[in-house]
């Protein structure tokens, strides 16, 4: 049994002790196996390694999230690329500092046994869609190569309910759909359908998945540690993907499903290996693609917008 002396040394030695610094992180949706890395970073502690707590919140409305990180309510959100560019035009003081998902999930779906075979069949067809603006662009840019236009079309808003207005008939396709979770969907329900992607029909590819601070706290070190926690996770679960779908759907009877069993392996090889790492020439190309669709004016200087943390001094 150590002396009084002695253990009041290895007290001084062991160091104060420091509280976690927390981060509140936004999500764009409820929590699916698209967030893996973060349920992984939090469940195998590596978030607590980098001295973190990191609180995931689900968002009431999924419009919210970049809005309360410009508000300085969140400390992050996951968001997406695309509306990144508009929200940026918009005013909102937000900077994309790491990726999550870094492949286009947004898909043009199909019944895979329907009377669309190709994206020209779709003239003088339906196509639903849930969020206007940017799916309108995207199924413009898609149509474009295959001398259509949105004129060639009838576009249906069918607020969120894309795979069901498909099977019904409602309409002959749809624009949104994301390719890990639609098309599973459709196939378990016994109505199969086809993607068209869009990063192989003229759209330049970009990232669906994006983390976005507010533009003024981009100096924090917390951010830094959370992006090298998320690498670590991100990491181990492509290392080990049976091991690492256990330890997420252990976290939520609602997730051990087959529906996300099968979106598991589909979203696996698209997480951002290198999360923090930024290619401005693919953000330049797809901004330009938005101002050629119409959606922005004059897009701003990338590095306004998006940044690579560990390369800032």
């Amino acid at each position: 049994m150590p002396t009084p002396v002695l253990a009041l040394a290895l007290l001084l030695l062991a160091g104060p002790a420091h509280a976690a610094d927390r981060l509140t992180v936004i999500l764009d949706w409820f929590v699916n196996p698209d967030h893996g890395p973060l349920i992984v970073a939090r469940e195998k502690g590596f978030f607590a390694a980098e001295g973190l707590e990191v609180e995931l919140v689900a968002p009431a409305d999924p419009n919210d999230p970049p809005k309360l990180v410009a508000a300085g309510q969140a400390d992050l959100a996951v968001s997406y690329q695309p509306q990144l560019h508009l929200q940026v035009q918009e005013g909102l003081p937000l900077v994309r500092i790491g990726t999550l998902v870094a492949t286009p999930l947004n898909s043009l779906v199909v019944l895979a046994d329907g009377p669309v075979q190709a994206i020209a069949d779709l003239k003088g067809g339906k196509v639903g869609f849930s969020v206007g603006g940017f799916e309108e662009a995207l199924l413009g840019g898609m149509l474009a190569g295959h001398g259509l236009t949105l004129a060639d079309v009838e576009l249906v808003n069918v607020n969120f309910s894309l795979s069901p207005s498909l099977i019904t008939g409602q309409v002959d396709a749809v624009i949104g759909a994301f390719r890990n979770f639609e098309l599973n969907q459709m196939d378990l329900a016994g109505h199969p359908g086809r993607a068209f992607f869009p990063e192989e029909e003229g759209v330049p590819p970009y990232d669906e998945l994006i983390y976005v601070a507010h533009r003024d706290r981009l100096d924090r070190p917390e951010l830094r540690r959370f992006l090298a926690a998320v690498e670590r996770a991100t990491h181990w679960l492509v290392n080990r993907p049976a091991e690492a779908w256990d330890l997420f759907r252990a976290t939520d009877p609602a997730l051990d499903d087959e529906l996300n069993a099968r979106a598991w392996s589909d979203t696996l090889p698209r997480f951002a290996h290198s999360p923090a790492a930024l290619d401005h020439g693919r953000y330049a190309r797809f901004a330009a693609f938005l101002e050629e669709r119409g959606l922005l004016d004059a897009p701003p200087p990338v590095a306004s917008y998006a940044v690579d943390l560990f390369a800032r001094p």
